[in-house]
């Protein structure tokens, strides 16, 4: 709208000049003080020119790769919005150009845990806004719809998080929170058209009471911990020991049993062998007996026989001894 007026006015002050040329060139009657006619129309032609390109320019409207134009005709947002690239518009109209394109901020806020201990957040957000509902967000919010919609409700989400969870567990959830406070942030952003993509923890800082305590608490945890691997480390080695030596005395023990098996073996082979030659034994005396006959006995008998008589003999019931000396034998003694 400022340039239309600009415009307006140089092309009427080049038609004034030029009138004014005029004027004086017919109130002169001396020749050498008037204007050179060709000179008089030059105030008009260039207000013209220069009024021409001033609207030209006014009437073209550039927006950027990423951006939506929104448009406004004296103040008020239109119903269409102005695509990327080289647009030509009302002299009276302006275009308002919305970033589309992933944005990152990083900012720094505070909360309380469940146990009252305050902490200190810093936190990097990923956003962007739809561009089917830029106008709309240009409309309801306007421009700076950052700090006057999206930080508010972060720092409202955080708060509202870190109340749920114990100074303790803030430190080991950090993850977690991130999530929960970028889900809770996207569903109150998504009405205004507004994407949250991502929201990182990037560090959360205690009170240096709370930090001290929290250090002296893991340097005890660390020796209990330690005094507790030792122990458990002593108890393996001498249960390791325990078990070595009952593996030894069964090891013992067990070679003893082989040592009496291979004994009792021993004797049960030699017990065998000694049945096994008494059987083998008798059998052949067996065989010798059932081969033996009166005559065969009488014949080795009277084989053996040296001559002599027997000097005693025994009854036919065995129960007394009969002496067969002579007188003779007497005598010759």
């Amino acid at each position: 709208m400022f340039a239309l007026i600009l415009a307006i006015l140089i092309l009427i002050g080049g038609f004034v000049g030029t009138s004014l040329m005029k004027m004086h060139n017919k109130n002169e009657e001396d020749e050498d003080e008037k204007i050179n006619p060709v000179l008089v129309g030059l105030p008009r032609t260039a207000g013209i020119v220069i009024a021409l390109i001033i609207i030209i320019c006014s009437c073209t409207a550039i927006v950027p790769t990423g951006y939506t134009g929104i448009l406004t005709t004296f103040g008020k947002v239109e119903d269409r919005t102005i695509a990327s690239g080289i647009n030509f518009i009302a002299p009276w109209q302006q275009v308002v150009k919305m970033d589309n394109r992933t944005q990152k901020v990083q900012l720094q806020t505070s909360a309380f845990s469940s146990d009252i201990q305050q902490v200190d957040i810093t936190l990097s957000v990923n956003y962007c806004i739809n561009q089917e509902t830029a106008q709309k967000l240009y409309r309801t919010v306007g421009l700076n719809y950052y700090d006057n919609l999206v930080y508010p409700r972060i720092q409202e989400n955080v708060k509202s998080v870190f109340a749920q969870y114990s100074a303790e567990k803030l430190i080991e959830s950090r993850d977690i929170l991130s999530g929960r406070i970028a889900e809770n942030t996207a569903a109150d952003m998504s009405a205004y058209g507004i994407t949250i993509i991502s929201i990182s923890i990037e560090d959360i800082d205690f009170t240096d009471a709370f930090t001290t305590a929290v250090e002296a608490k893991q340097v005890a945890q660390q020796n209990a911990l330690k005094a507790k691997t030792e122990q458990e480390q002593k108890t393996m080695e001498e249960q390791a020991a325990a078990e070595r030596a009952k593996i030894a005395a069964q090891a013992d023990a067990d070679k003893a049993i082989i040592a009496a098996n291979a004994d009792l073996e021993v004797v049960k082979v030699q017990a065998e062998a000694a049945l096994y030659a008494g059987e083998k034994e008798a059998e052949m005396n067996k065989r010798i007996s059932e081969s033996l006959t009166n005559e065969l006995t009488n014949y080795y008998w009277i084989k053996q026989w040296n001559g002599e008589l027997p000097s005693t003999v025994l009854s036919n019931d065995g129960n007394y001894m009969l002496s067969l000396n002579t007188d003779s034998e007497k005598n010759s003694d």
